[in-house]
């Protein structure tokens, strides 16, 4: 085999002669390059998609999990949710439930007072206003639920405190009624003499009667006619036993000549309560209960506090 080589610059040609072990080792060259480099560029593109696939496995279960995770904390957030409506739905029943107990409440209460409607409806928010202020931001605007809650809460918390005014007025008139001194001190009989100037019983001659008598069955009950403390319980010159009750603003009531005395000194005696049963001890003809009132420490006519009311 002959090869002739040209030169660019010289234009000169040279030929070379190859023998046969020459020729040979070439051919095998020139041949197997493109084999070798097909079997080289197979092996390189088997090895890419292998790890294309890799790659592509790998991202899709890493999204799988990554959207199995979301959708389990959807469900979760739906559950809660559900959860925390109907717990709020409980909440505002509820509500409503002591709003109706309140109203009802408070017009039961009105109407046992017997206090003009107009001073305590209940079915009117109470009044509010003033000057305007300055603004201090922005007013946050919650969830319609939770408007409706806080609604409720701020109805129940006007009824609330129209309540506590109706209940310290209650308290207020029961507290006057109770130290109101008016009534009777029995509960059965009728009144034998009256106060003032009379003709004593012992003597015959005029004297002065310094309360009311009210005559009745031996033993029966005698009552305070208004609440107070017990200052006296026990025997008296001319009263025999007989109990005496401050009540405050100036009164003070005696009952005389019992047959027993129910009450000690410094007991605390409710309006009505039973103090003694009715007797004849002392200066005294026979079971009755000697009635006085004092005001201001001055003896006054029993008779115009028997039939007084509390205006």
């Amino acid at each position: 085999m002959k090869i002739i080589l040209v030169s660019k610059r010289h234009g000169h040609a040279r030929s070379i002669q190859l023998g046969g072990w020459t020729r040979a080792l070439l051919s095998v060259c020139i041949l197997g390059l493109p084999a070798v480099a097909g079997v080289l560029g197979y092996h390189l593109l088997v090895a890419q998609a292998g790890h294309g696939d890799v790659f592509n496995a790998e991202t899709r279960r890493a999204w799988e999990m990554a959207l199995a995770e979301q959708k389990e904390q959807v469900v979760e957030s739906k559950r809660r949710a559900r959860a925390d409506v109907a717990a709020l739905t409980l909440k505002v029943a509820e509500l409503q439930a002591r709003l109706v107990r309140l109203d009802a409440l408070g017009e039961r209460l009105t109407t046992i007072a017997k206090l003009d409607r107009g001073e305590f409806d209940f079915s009117q928010t109470p009044a509010l206003g003033g000057p305007e202020g300055e603004t201090l931001g922005d007013a946050y605007t919650p969830p319609d639920f939770i408007s409706a809650i806080d609604a409720l809460s701020r109805q129940i918390e006007n009824r609330e405190q129209q309540l506590e005014t109706l209940d310290a007025l209650l308290v207020n008139r029961r507290l006057k009624e109770d130290i109101f001194v008016a009534g009777r001190p029995i509960e059965k009989g009728w009144m034998s003499s009256r106060f003032g100037r009379r003709t004593d019983p012992f003597t015959g001659k005029a004297a002065w009667h310094g309360g009311v008598d009210f005559a009745g069955k031996e033993g029966a009950n005698i009552i305070a006619v208004a609440s107070g403390v017990v200052t006296w319980s026990g025997d008296r010159h001319g009263y025999g036993n007989l109990v005496e009750i401050n009540h405050g603003n100036g009164f003070t009531t005696r009952y005389g000549h019992n047959k027993e005395n129910t009450v000690e000194v410094g007991d605390v005696v409710k309006k009505g309560q039973v103090v003694g049963l009715m007797g004849s001890t002392g200066r005294s003809t026979g079971p009755h209960v000697h009635f006085e009132v004092y005001k201001n420490g001055r003896a006054v006519d029993p008779a115009s506090y028997i039939h007084r009311t509390l205006r």
